[in-house]
């Protein structure tokens, strides 16, 4: 399932009673910026969107979910009904949805090779942690770096600013949770 991420923060933007300029105004970013995105002219890193939507406030898990209908009584997921929540060299795919305050987001993230997070390290509140299954991801946590293969893990508190990077020849794949659900 792809989701279009413009149409979402409009709907979402709109909901909030909030013009383009004042997201823009508390996001930190130019008017322009949040028009390109909702035109869908530009693909914002997940960085770049986890920074608009900190000026809405709003966490990526519910972003994603807002008009995702919940079964709070699903228990299981077939490959095709994780919620793709990534677009561009790093794919997000949500078990699930995260509207009715669960507390554990999962995520299967694929990075393409020289894939990023970006620049500017992610921060949040709660903690997370993954495990690599394929390729090999650079994770930094607070400045330390550490190259992980298959079956390397790592967990961390989500407040100390961290970004990850596939650094093989090959896409990296990795099993991740974080709670509560604010990525």
């Amino acid at each position: 399932m792809t989701v279009d991420v413009g149409e979402r923060l409009r709907f979402v933007r709109t909901q909030k009673k909030m013009s383009q300029r004042l997201l823009a105004k508390r996001a930190g970013v130019t008017s322009s910026t949040i028009a390109m995105i909702e035109s869908n002219e530009v693909n914002p890193s997940v960085g770049a969107l986890k920074r608009v939507l900190d000026g809405i406030p709003m966490g990526l898990a519910e972003f994603f979910s807002v008009t995702a209908p919940a079964d709070e009584h699903q228990a299981f997921y077939r490959a095709s009904e994780l919620v793709e929540i990534g677009k561009g060299d790093i794919s997000y795919r949500q078990v699930g949805s995260y509207s009715n305050g669960n507390m554990l987001q999962i995520l299967k993230e694929t990075y393409q090779p020289g894939a990023d997070t970006g620049s500017v390290p992610l921060q949040h509140d709660g903690e997370e942690g993954g495990v690599v299954i394929r390729g090999q991801l650079e994770v930094t946590v607070d400045g330390e770096r550490c190259v992980l293969g298959p079956g390397d893990a790592y967990s961390f508190e989500s407040r100390r600013p961290h970004r990850f990077r596939c650094v093989g020849a090959e896409p990296c794949e990795v099993i991740s949770a974080c709670t509560p659900p604010t990525f």
